[in-house]
């Protein structure tokens, strides 16, 4: 008996449209699978299967595609920065505030472990995790079952905030050639990975942050491997800023100039742009030079939600022939909440209701993020294509009563009715928990390691400054009566 498994009689399958290169709503349909991918998706499947799944009050949604999130230190911020900025440099808290969160290398595993747990019970079945190389990481993507692209970044600059009122940059050029030869091995041992579900990304960590030699090489690097490259560019004021003292360019000029943009690059964030209403140029070029290199944008809009920014907008990015794809960044590593931010964002700075739909958003989430990974085998429901998948409740009370079940997922119940996930053909999340990965013992031992790095605050601190002023409370602690 073949390992095939049959769907029977999905309420709602959101399938692959090869006429429009699109999903559209298939109802009362069969769906069968096995390890190879989709191999029926239509009316009544009559070939042989071992396994049988009832598609009662089921949707059968197609995987989604997470372009740019971090594990690393990000899983351990949580709740304690949210409030926090600094003033002179926009309002980002990025710089002066990221580099003061510390973790042992025993504690990378379990936040690793808690973000890829957030992000299969969201739906996610292939992400990109932008971080620093380690032994267990490799290791853990593969026993979770999920498919992802390991990006171990490097770059030759650090940060420095000095006195809250000015980013300088310290190099150190050997350091940076030393990482970018080790971020190289962790690509091809993700390309060469036995498992066949991970990738190797290069990505020079910030346009900044590397010389203009160090991108070139990057992206000579990962273009004879092809494998894409990934950078942090148009991110932020202070960089975009930065880049105007140093070349006179945006960010996006600056790597055209260098030979960087094309069809393999995503670009992380790439919000402050030419024509973005915080930057001091009067011009609308760099959407045309998006578009006609076939550049991505790994739009996140969560985090930077968070500190007062938006990207202007998804819909116009889209009408210009921008690819964008969607990523979570941070923490709370929610694809449904990161697509009901870009949407909600996206008519807030569009000025309209009618920037995007949810059809539009969904799109960006599953085929926009296959495209830039250079795939046409994910993000979409068809025979042949991989059997990545969730299957969602549409009992659930977020789900009722039902007319659209897109936009009730996108708009109310989120992951709350993701039933369960599968990639290649294996459930890799079900009844809210992974499982292939001991998600709540991740989860028990993150809080001692946060414990740890609110130790370590002030220490890290240019300033030495206490936690309780770094992180202050939301509310303040009463003693008791």
């Amino acid at each position: 008996m073949p390992d095939i498994i049959v769907i029977r009689n999905a309420r709602t399958v959101v399938a692959y449209n090869a006429a429009t290169g699109g999903h559209a709503y298939l109802e009362d349909a069969d769906v069968a699978f096995d390890a190879t991918g989709f191999l029926h998706v239509g009316g009544r499947y009559e070939g042989p299967f071992a396994d049988e799944i009832s598609g009662r009050d089921r949707m059968v949604l197609p995987g989604f595609v997470n372009v740019h999130c971090h594990s690393g230190e990000e899983p351990v911020s949580k709740s304690l920065f949210e409030d926090q900025g600094t003033a002179a440099l926009w309002g980002q808290a990025m710089y002066e505030y990221s580099t003061l969160i510390e973790i042992g290398d025993d504690a990378v595993k379990a936040a690793l472990t808690v973000m890829l747990g957030d992000l299969l019970r969201s739906g996610v079945t292939t992400f990109v995790d932008i971080a620093g190389p380690h032994d267990c990481w490799l290791p853990t993507l593969a026993e979770s079952g999920a498919r992802a692209y390991v990006a171990p970044g490097f770059r030759e600059a650090q940060w420095h905030v000095e006195d809250s009122r000015r980013l300088d940059f310290r190099w150190n050029a050997a350091r940076g050639r030393e990482a970018f030869a080790r971020a190289l091995e962790t690509v091809d041992a993700a390309e060469a990975h036995p498992c066949s579900r991970l990738g190797g990304i290069v990505a020079p960590a910030q346009v900044e942050t590397c010389s203009p030699e160090l991108l070139q090489e990057a992206a000579e690097a990962a273009r004879s491997r092809k494998v894409p490259i990934t950078i942090h560019a148009a991110q932020t004021m202070a960089e975009h800023e930065e880049l105007l003292r140093r070349h006179g360019l945006t960010a996006v000029q600056y790597l055209e100039k260098l030979g960087v943009l094309g069809p393999d690059l995503i670009l992380g964030h790439c919000i402050f742009i030419d024509s973005h209403g915080w930057t001091r140029q009067r011009t609308a070029d760099d959407l045309g030079r998006l578009a006609a290199s076939g550049t991505s944008v790994a739009h996140c809009p969560v985090t930077f939600a968070r500190s007062g920014m938006v990207l202007q907008s998804v819909g116009r990015y889209r009408r210009s022939g921008v690819n964008v794809a969607l990523g979570t960044d941070s923490y709370p590593f929610n694809m449904l909440e990161e697509m009901r931010t870009a949407l909600i964002n996206a008519r807030i700075a569009g000025g309209t209701v009618f920037d995007v739909s949810t059809a539009d958003i969904f799109d960006v989430a599953t085929l926009a993020g296959a495209k830039a990974l250079g795939r046409s085998d994910i993000g979409r429901i068809a025979r042949g294509a991989k059997a990545d998948f969730s299957l969602v409740d549409l009992k659930h009370s977020g789900m009722q009563p039902v007319y659209d079940p897109l936009r009730n997922l996108l708009h109310c119940a989120a992951e709350r009715a993701v039933a369960a996930v599968y990639v290649d053909g294996a459930c890799v999340m079900e009844n809210d928990r992974p499982t292939r990965v001991d998600y709540d013992g991740a989860l028990a031992e993150l809080q001692a390691v946060q414990d740890f790095a609110v130790r370590r605050l002030q220490a890290n601190d240019p300033r030495g400054r206490a936690a309780s002023a770094l992180a202050p409370l939301s509310l303040p602690v009463l003693p008791h009566p």
